[in-house]
This record gives structure tokens, C-alpha cells and sequence, in this order.
């Protein structure tokens, strides 16, 4: 089939890689305008490097309206594949080709609707997830299902981590669904909307740790936020971000520093206590909790 490609992050790099690797034609890739990354410097997205890389034509535009449509449309698609693309699609752009727009959405719907799934699939603690493909529909994730491919969730699993795995799930399952619409085989089933959960994008200031939650919910929060936006407390007036940590049997109220020397750094929480293993001072880089406390005082019985 020829196949319009719409992606911008590292988690949709794989499946175009995989997509010029297969059976279909891409005829070329949507994504968005260059901007500000590293240190302010314009640069490309991923997507649009891979994409270059591979001599495909690169459409860009800040939001997909008319002038996009018809560009697209000209180029006379089967079917166009979305992955992380980051814009909200309309009606008109929905129905330009035959076969519509697929989409590989980062959970098992209909849980985990919204632009951040990934994460707060580790926050919540899930044990499992997984990729959807999907027939896009104007209701943002509320399409039919074509498959899906699911994974557990290690215990100490980062974001980070869950991300790769998900990014690397999602691409072959891309090309069996393709395959799949292609040779007339693809069911469509409607999701079921009492079993939908839809939790929203990730925001810097969701990341500030709130100690009255249990020790566990904060663990599994400092996973969900890694790498970004990362979980965050203050010490002595300044931000500290806090990279991994455990869960410690101990109690106290919540922000007490109940231990603080060379064999950890434990916070008290609304129950049990967080060890915390790995930080970031603020201006400053990572580093053990054990190295941080040689060199700045941390009594015990203070709050953070």
C-alpha cells in the first residue's frame, strides 16, 4: 500500500524504520516544524533525521489545515499512519484516504486514552500494558481496535525503559496491521467505553513530590516521571530531583528525614519511608544520596 507516515518522537522512529523495510510504499512523512532542543539550537525532530535519511519527502506544518490536506490528498495515499504525531487530526483530514488513518497509541484501550500513557501506566503501578493499533477516529483514542500487543511492567521499570519496549512492540505490530488491512483480513472492534480511563498530558509541576502519599505510590511515581518531567523536592530552599529510590519497613511524619548518613538517606511517608539511592541537586548532576551527604548536612528529625 502507499502509506503517508505522520510521526515526530524517538518512540516513532522504529516503526518507520520498519515501514521502509516492509512490503508498503511510504511516500512520504508528515511531522512537525523544526525547534528549539539542545541548549536553544533549532534542530529537526527525530522522525523528520530518520526520514532524511532515508531520501523520504518531508512535509511540515505547525497544525494540519487546509493547505496540508491538499497536499496530502495529491499524493494519493492508501492509508496514512500516525505514531506519536502530536496534533489533533479533523473530519476532512480523517477521510482523505481509502483505507483512513492508523494509529499506534502507547497502552491496551480503552485505558490509558490521553498523550502521556506511557507514564502514568508506571505511576499507577500497572503490571501490564501495551500497544494498540488503531482505526483514528475524531474522538481523541476512541477508535476501533485492529490489534494489540501487551508486556508486563518490571517493578522498577523507568518510563524511560517502558518507552524503548513499547517503541519497539508497536513497530511490528504496525506492519502486521497493515497487512492485515491490505489483504482484507483487518476486524475493526468498537472499544468499550465503561472500561476507558483518559489521563492527561505531563506537566514540570506534576512532578513535585507530595510525601503524604504512601512510599510505594511515590516510588512507582519517580519510575513514571523518569526521565521527564522527573519527580522533585526541595533541600535547604533549592530543588532536588529525585532519580530512584526504595521503599523502606520504617515510619515517621511525612518529609522526616529518618536517616541520614552513609548507609542512605530515608524520608518518611504517609506510610512507610523512602530511601532515596539516586539524586540530582539543582545546577548540579547526578549523584548517590550517599556522595550528596558528604558534602552537605542532612539531620535526621529535619523535614525536606
Amino acid at each position: 500500500m502507499r502509506v503517508i507516515f505522520m510521526g515526530t518522537p524517538d518512540f516513532s522512529v522504529p516503526c518507520l524504520e520498519q515501514l521502509i523495510n516492509s512490503r508498503h510504499e511510504v511516500i512520504a512523512v508528515v511531522t512537525q516544524p523544526d525547534r528549539p532542543r539542545n541548549r536553544g539550537v533549532v534542530s529537526a525532530c527525530p522522525v523528520k533525521v530518520c526520514a532524511e535519511k532515508h531520501g523520504l519527502k518531508v512535509l511540515q506544518y505547525e497544525k494540519v489545515s487546509r493547505e496540508g490536506i491538499d497536499d496530502i490528498r495529491a499524493l494519493n495515499p492508501d492509508v496514512i499512519v500516525t505514531a506519536a504525531f502530536g496534533q489533533m487530526l479533523s473530519r476532512d483530514f480523517l477521510a482523505i484516504a481509502p483505507h483512513g488513518v492508523i494509529n499506534v497509541h502507547a497502552s491496551l484501550l480503552p485505558k490509558y486514552r490521553g498523550s502521556s500513557p506511557i507514564q502514568w501506566a508506571v505511576i499507577n503501578g500497572e503490571k501490564e500494558t501495551g500497544v494498540t493499533i488503531m482505526q483514528t477516529a475524531y474522538k481523541m483514542d476512541s477508535g476501533d481496535i485492529i490489534l494489540q500487543k501487551s508486556i508486563p511492567v518490571g517493578e522498577d521499570e523507568t518510563a524511560g525503559e517502558l518507552f524503548e519496549k513499547l517503541s519497539a512492540l508497536g513497530a511490528p505490530a504496525l506492519i502486521e496491521a497493515l497487512d492485515l488491512i491490505e489483504s482484507g483480513k483487518a476486524t475493526f472492534t468498537p472499544q468499550n467505553e465503561d472500561e476507558m480511563t483518559y489521563f492527561p498530558m505531563l506537566k514540570k509541576e506534576d512532578g513535585e513530590i507530595d510525601f503524604s502519599m504512601s512510599a510505594t505510590d511515590i516510588k512507582h511515581r519517580i519510575q513514571g516521571l523518569t526521565p521527564w518531567p522527573s519527580a522533585y523536592t526541595t533541600c535547604g530552599g533549592k530543588k532536588m530531583k529525585i532519580i530512584k529510590a526504595t521503599v523502606e519497613n520504617m515510619q515517621g511524619s511525612p518529609k522526616q528525614v529518618l536517616k541520614a548518613d552513609k548507609d542512605g538517606l530515608i524520608i518518611a511517608c504517609g506510610k512507610d519511608a523512602l530511601n532515596i539511592q539516586i539524586l540530582q541537586p539543582e545546577n548540579g548532576r547526578k549523584m548517590s544520596a550517599k556522595d550528596y551527604l558528604l558534602g552537605h548536612r542532612i539531620a535526621v528529625g529535619e523535614e525536606l
